[in-house]
């Protein structure tokens, strides 16, 4: 049986403790009202999420291109990016699926030949990290840029209520008559 195979079979149970694992970075309150409104529309961060989380689960056992993953991890990594985490807490959930992992793994099963896909597998999870630190770091700068942005236009208004913004003459214009 391929690793691929028995990860999928054994989804649904390692999924629900990956997405927990996430979920417990949030405080209590967060946590269970991720975890009970189901719906889409009055809980948009949970349910995105659990989305994304289930289809990067998938695309990682596929062995997916660095463009697959990250359309699951942007959803996700844009969410962690408003929020109060420092970037090792934004990103840290993708390596507990490594943790996950090991436990839903047992000792027959690494011994059946697997040792080399799943430290495949292992590989593609840590470059699946430093890709969402590099999505969490872009973030970061956009949110970084339109604080600034918006910096600018505040500085701008004051300046002209306050009279103090005059107009530059256009230099082109050749002032002398011919």
């Amino acid at each position: 049986m391929k690793l691929e195979t028995l990860l999928a079979e054994r989804k649904s149970a390692i999924f629900k403790k990956w997405l927990d694992a996430l979920l417990e970075s949030y405080p209590s309150d967060a946590q269970r009202f991720f975890r009970k409104e189901k719906s889409r529309f009055a809980n948009p961060v949970g349910q995105t999420m659990a989305t994304q989380m289930s289809d990067l689960y998938d695309r990682l056992l596929k062995g997916e291109d660095d463009a697959a993953l990250s359309g699951c991890l942007d959803g996700i990594i844009r969410i962690r990016a408003v929020q109060d985490f420092k970037p090792s807490q934004a990103v840290a959930f993708i390596l507990q699926l490594k943790e996950i992992l090991r436990e839903a793994l047992d000792r027959e099963t690494v011994s059946n030949g697997m040792a080399a896909e799943i430290a495949a597998l292992e590989k593609r999870i840590d470059e699946t990290v430093l890709l969402a630190f590099d999505l969490y770091e872009q973030c970061r700068q956009k949110i970084y840029q339109i604080r600034v942005d918006e910096c600018k236009r505040q500085v701008s208004g004051l300046l002209r209520r306050a009279n103090l913004v005059c107009e530059i003459p256009d230099i082109d214009a050749d002032p002398r008559p011919d």
